[in-house]
């Protein structure tokens, strides 16, 4: 699999109370805002479990991040769905076995408002798997 610079990868996710609540778990983050609804039944997000969208490349890519770089527009609710656009910024072989990788992304909510932001950077290792 590879990619390119200007290439843009886009897909979506619709966060349901049942992410916040194995998220909550998991991260002990249970501020009152992520663990009681609001009058339209909804909880808010985590800003990290919203930050997991433009990671996605890395599980698909085997990119290891070294930096990340996040900003936090707007809320966004369960029930949601989010659009994430990545965009590939840099993208080359660097030592042997390695591709660094650089990219920004943004990401909207299913009424166009933009909700996170951000870039992150890494490497790519290139090796065989061996069964």
């Amino acid at each position: 699999m590879s990619l390119a610079v200007g290439e843009i990868i886009t897909f979506e996710r619709t966060f349901t109370t049942r992410d916040v609540e194995l998220f909550t778990e998991v991260s002990k983050d249970e501020g009152v805002h992520h663990v009681t609804p609001d009058e339209q039944g909804r909880l808010v997000v985590q800003g990290l479990l919203t930050a997991t969208l433009p990671t996605k490349i890395g599980g698909e890519y085997n990119v290891l991040a070294r930096h990340m770089n996040f900003e936090f527009l707007r809320p966004v609710f369960t029930g949601d769905t989010i659009k994430c656009e990545v965009k590939v910024e840099k993208y080359e072989p660097t030592e042997k076995n390695r591709i660094s990788i650089a990219t920004s992304f943004l990401c909207t909510n299913q009424i166009g408002k933009e909700v996170v932001k951000g870039s992150f950077s890494g490497v790519i290792l290139q090796h065989e798997i061996h069964s």
